[in-house]
């Protein structure tokens, strides 16, 4: 079955997981560019992108809308509950979901995917259960090494490239 739906989780995957503060108080995140191409050529290939957080914060917001990924869920406690409702209403099976996460309170969620990547940097117990380790760290590109090894499993890679980017590869 081919991945239709990518779920990312974002502190300490497409973060490197520091919360930084500025002076007036708003928190701040580091995103990696290179985790913008891989979405952009996830979204290229047909695949439907999630944001699924544990926490909440405006720069996830402005990184979404900067990447145009309009399905941002944040202050999820429940992922799990949340994604196998998710998926139902929006009729995605197991094989056709993808999860990108990195720690504890991503593993029940993983569960219900097809397909499970993490970070070079994850919780043992992830890297355990994920069917991919990403060779960089959260927050390093390991969102695009995920879509990276998804497209190229899938052959979809050098059309999504072309077509995305007008190169070929």
């Amino acid at each position: 079955m081919m991945i239709r739906l990518l779920v990312l989780d974002v502190d300490g995957t497409m973060t490197d997981g520091g919360v930084y503060y500025d002076a007036t108080g708003n928190e701040l995140k580091k995103f990696a560019i290179k985790d913008g191409a891989g979405l952009v050529l996830a979204r290229t290939a047909g695949i439907r992108v999630m944001i699924c957080t544990g926490r909440e914060c405006e720069a996830v917001l402005r990184r979404a809308a900067d990447l145009k990924i309009t399905d941002i869920y944040q202050n999820v406690s429940r992922k799990a509950d949340f994604l196998r409702d998710f998926m139902a209403q929006n009729g995605y099976a197991r094989g056709e979901a993808a999860y990108c996460g990195d720690d504890l309170n991503d593993l029940a969620a993983m569960a219900l995917c097809g397909f499970v990547a993490c970070p070079a940097d994850a919780a043992p117990e992830v890297k355990a259960r994920a069917d991919y380790q990403c060779p960089q760290r959260g927050g390093e590109g390991a969102v695009r090494g995920a879509v990276e090894h998804i497209l190229r499993t899938d052959g979809r890679w050098h059309d999504a490239v072309k077509t995305a980017f007008g190169a070929e590869v």
